[in-house]
């Protein structure tokens, strides 16, 4: 067995890093000069290798290479690639079968998944849940829920946040390369207020919540109007920004604010949520309660599934044939969500999000006594980030994180960017890698680090 309770072998993938050609090897160039002539030059990739296999902690390419995964496709496999209860569940849907469309002929496991997430989500009011396929569609229709509910046209969002890329989702995106560069024109009535981001707060952490609280009160009740605003949305831990965790008390002041304006609270929950943080969402750190949550990403362990769960008289306030769409809650996917519960719960992957979270915090820490270039070292879980600065200065070192990881990945071990400014080092390990799988990959890692 390895350190983290799962089987040393066992995966489809070897657990070990392994390199037998270049990176990328040769049949992974061929497929990129294929992609090439195939697909539109926007849809980009940050890896130059193309898998093969994957499982445990690694993802085996084309040519043979085992490379130690950080990324679990952008938290996505956070119970592990192809884990055994997600496999199981959907295959046996997949013999039964593949598609219905719950709005023409519904089935249980809809249900099923439905009543989960109305259990597991913070607070112990009713509860409603609706499925989508995406991220981006649920926080969507979390505004539309919230429309309905409040009459209200107006959201507010935050600095740094990412909500995805449809119309709506990218105009409450903050960043605009690569985003939103050239999409316009936006969505109406979406108002942005600054973040609690302590590393990056002008007058010091000290100060950030009560001030960043300060502003949004402002822009509420003087720029706009508390009755014309429907919702508030905001990341309880920012994916793409660079994992920034708000300020403490600034959640709870959010809520509060909320809740004596008549404002509905919206946590998306879609990097964040489902076991990635230790909690089964990061709310629950913060002791908040929202009105809506926004799940997604590792909802169904790879199949894409997403969902809306909320006070059950906001989410009945839609009128009927107002939500829904051909694909959403798929029953291959619901049943995958279901093996994604069991997985967590049966082998106590909220303990093992905190355990991975506290070795990456100690190894990034000894590396940064060995470098001039992290700023920071912040998260929760296994969600942990390195903010890279230039030497002696909190400027954003906007280069070294394309560096690092081109190292890393030369090396085996695939680590994300992130961050508004392009700066920050994003870790987000499946919970079923093994602690000597994540040694192997910081000391290639410090070693990335030690070439800057």
């Amino acid at each position: 067995m390895s350190a983290s309770g799962f089987p040393a072998e066992g995966f489809a993938a070897p657990q070990r890093r392994r390199l037998v050609t270049e990176i990328p090897g040769p049949r992974s160039r061929e497929l990129a000069a294929r992609r090439a002539a195939a697909l539109p030059a926007g849809l980009t990739s940050s890896a130059g290798i193309y898998a093969a296999a994957a499982g445990g902690g690694v993802i085996v390419d084309v040519d043979g290479n085992c490379m130690i995964d950080l990324g679990s496709g952008i938290a996505v496999t956070t119970v592990g690639n192809s884990a055994p209860h997600v496999v199981a569940r959907a295959a046996d849907q997949l013999e039964a079968f593949t598609h219905t469309c719950f709005l023409a002929t519904p089935y249980e496991l809809y249900i099923e998944v439905a009543e989960t997430l109305n259990r597991l989500t913070p607070g112990d009011h009713e509860k409603r849940t609706a499925l989508f396929n995406t991220g981006s569609e649920a926080v969507e229709n979390a505004v539309k829920y919230a429309r309905a509910a409040t009459c209200r046209p107006a959201v507010i969002v935050f600095d740094h946040a990412f909500h995805g890329r449809s119309l709506l989702t990218m105009t409450m995106t903050a960043k605009d390369r690569p985003y939103k560069h050239g999409f316009g024109p936006f969505a109406p009535e979406v108002y942005r207020a600054p973040m609690a981001y302590p590393y990056r707060w002008p007058s010091g952490p000290d100060n950030c919540a009560a001030e960043a609280l300060g502003r949004l009160a402002d822009l509420i009740d003087v720029q706009l109007g508390a009755d014309a605003i429907a919702c508030v949305v905001v990341e309880p831990i920012q994916g793409e920004g660079g994992f920034i965790v708000p300020a403490d008390g600034f959640l709870r002041g959010v809520e509060q604010l909320c809740r004596d304006r008549g404002i509905l609270l919206v946590a998306d929950e879609v990097q964040a949520g489902i076991a990635r943080t230790g909690r089964w969402f990061a709310s629950e750190h913060e002791g908040i309660v929202p009105d809506l949550v926004v799940t997604a990403k590792g909802l169904a362990g790879g199949l894409p599934l997403a969902a809306v769960t909320g006070r059950a008289d906001v989410m009945d306030a839609a009128h009927p044939g107002g939500i829904g769409g051909t694909y959403s809650g798929n029953p291959v996917a619901c049943a995958a969500a279901l093996g994604v519960f069991d997985e967590i719960t049966s082998n106590n992957l909220l303990e093992r999000a905190r355990d991975i979270g506290d070795l990456l915090t100690r190894e990034l820490r000894e590396i940064t006594a060995g470098t001039d270039v992290i700023g920071q070292i912040r998260g929760r879980g296994a969600m942990i980030a390195a903010e890279l600065v230039l030497p002696g200065t909190t400027e954003p070192h906007r280069d070294a994180p394309a560096r690092i990881a081109r190292h890393c990945q030369d090396n085996g071990v695939l680590v994300l960017t992130a961050g508004t400014f392009g700066n920050v080092l994003r870790f987000l390990p499946p919970l079923s890698i093994s602690d000597e799988l994540l040694r192997d990959a910081l000391g290639v890692l410090a070693g990335a680090f030690a070439t800057l």
